[in-house]
């Protein structure tokens, strides 16, 4: 049996190859960005294992003996999993392996932008020495962060920020109980947040769920946070909101466009923080989600149920 890797974006495979090489499966590494380098990399493939390439119902009716597609990460949105499951392809990701690691990064934003630490570092940079660039600073106890989904990683997130004395705040159509915050409507997450913290799933209903008429109810001192993906967010009504100072800035970690365009007018605002795509990354997690991603493969291929399946 042969897994082809579509893409990826590690230093090394070395968990992956010897996950699979227990199982007598034989790996092959490619760097497929389009559905036709997938198509001709896969066509035989008995399983694949895919990061960012398009495994899209075109890629999959072109399978001729898959059953498995692995993906390296929480998300599946470049997965077309209804295609998959007609064909009988289990789907799986690793939904476990960053749940600390984007927590603590959601955290950090929120307080680089609370304590407007970038902005006073780069002043300072650029031979300036005065808090009162700053401007206002409000104190975090109190103050409210609004999450939007509660999932893994917004329920560590909401732990931690307690500890700063925020009031949190979820809205999650899917949970109808939870300890130690308060469930609101969207439209009262955002008319309530002084930070707003994205943590939906991306797919058809929740694309460009943030848009100009979200940001129209946030309040003028509010900022917002995406560790999640960066679709969810409308960046063109973002950038009119931070340009009409309807709220007060944005952390993002992802972005529509992945890497965005130079003059992409975020980049320059200093009022926004942006990384690359890099909350979930640790050197931990990577090896565990490399590894969980390969033992997902040689489950399904060995006949054996995988510990992560999105379409049973």
């Amino acid at each position: 049996m042969k897994v082809i890797i579509t893409d990826y974006e590690y230093d090394s495979l070395l968990p992956e190859e010897t996950v699979l090489k227990e199982h007598g499966i034989e790996m092959e590494a490619h760097q497929c960005q389009t559905e036709k380098e997938v198509i001709e990399a896969c066509r035989y493939a008995d399983g694949i294992i895919s990061q960012y390439a398009p495994i899209s119902r075109r890629v999959i009716e072109e399978m001729q003996q898959c059953q498995v597609i692995a993906r390296y990460g929480i998300g599946y949105d470049s997965v077309d999993v209804q295609s998959a499951s007609k064909k009988g392809i289990a789907v799986c990701n690793v939904t476990d392996y960053c749940i600390e690691e984007v927590s603590d990064h959601a955290v950090t934003l929120l307080l680089t932008l609370a304590r407007k630490v970038s902005l006073l570092s780069n002043r300072v940079k650029n031979g300036g020495w005065d808090f009162n660039e700053a401007k206002p600073v409000a104190r975090l106890t109190k103050q409210t962060l609004g999450l939007i989904g509660f999932g893994n990683i917004p329920r560590k997130v909401a732990a931690k920020a307690s500890v700063f004395g925020l009031n949190v705040v979820v809205f999650d159509p899917f949970v109808t109980e939870a300890e130690g915050v308060t469930l609101v409507s969207f439209d009262e997450l955002l008319t309530s947040s002084d930070f707003v913290s994205v943590h939906a799933p991306l797919n058809e209903k929740t694309k460009g769920m943030i848009d100009e008429a979200a940001f129209k109810k946030m309040k003028r001192n509010a900022v917002i946070i995406n560790t999640a993906r960066g679709p969810l967010i409308d960046e063109g009504a973002l950038v009119e909101a931070l340009r009409k100072r309807e709220i007060a800035g944005a952390a993002l970690d992802v972005m529509e466009q992945e890497p965005p365009v130079k003059d992409h007018p975020l980049l320059s605002m200093d009022n926004v923080i942006v990384t690359p795509h890099v909350a979930w990354y640790s050197e931990e997690s990577e090896v565990e989600l490399k590894t969980k991603a390969a033992k997902n493969t040689a489950a399904v291929l060995t006949g054996k149920k995988p510990a992560y399946l999105v379409n049973p």
